[in-house]
């Protein structure tokens, strides 16, 4: 793993590299994020080839508050996983696409899309996959209310609210 930080920070830097239990994790600015994930690619060194997700995240008590997109990627030749992480601003919820470098990232950006309302630039149809077309709110987000406030069969105290 030390070898896979080198070269990472020798190829990408200025960048932040986090080593949490399982793998390493990088911070990379969203204007960098394709360049990151094309280095990741086709490093003959990183060899992560395969996008085994992608999910979106909100942190709505930051000042600004803000979304972002974890990719987990993974070398099957290796066995070894890293996890990168972008942020963007609520205010402007835009992120590169991915569909260019692996098609797998067409299913997972509508689905982050729909849930969090991060628009992926460059995506070829960037539309709601399970929620309703209509609706304009993004359920993930920790702003969208849990439940109905006019139900009046229904005590928080019993789930601990």
């Amino acid at each position: 793993m030390a070898t896979l930080v080198e070269t990472l920070t020798s190829a990408l830097s200025p960048l932040k590299i986090e080593l949490s239990s399982d793998m390493p994790v990088i911070i990379v600015e969203k204007t960098r994020l394709i360049e990151a994930i094309q280095f990741l690619v086709q490093d003959s060194e990183c060899c992560f080839t395969f996008l085994t997700d992608l999910c979106g995240i909100h942190y709505p008590d930051q000042n600004p508050p803000v979304l972002g997109v974890v990719y987990h990627l993974h070398n099957m030749v290796k066995n070894t996983r890293i996890r990168v992480k972008a942020f963007t601003p609520v205010s402007e919820p835009v992120i590169p696409s991915l569909t260019g470098l692996f098609s797998s990232a067409n299913w997972m950006e509508r689905e982050t899309y729909d849930f969090f309302g991060i628009r992926f630039e460059g995506h070829p149809e960037l539309k709601r996959l399970l929620n309703m077309d209509d609706m304009v709110d993004f359920p993930m987000r920790k702003e969208f209310m849990l439940e109905d406030p006019t139900r009046t069969d229904k005590q928080d105290a019993y789930f601990g609210r």
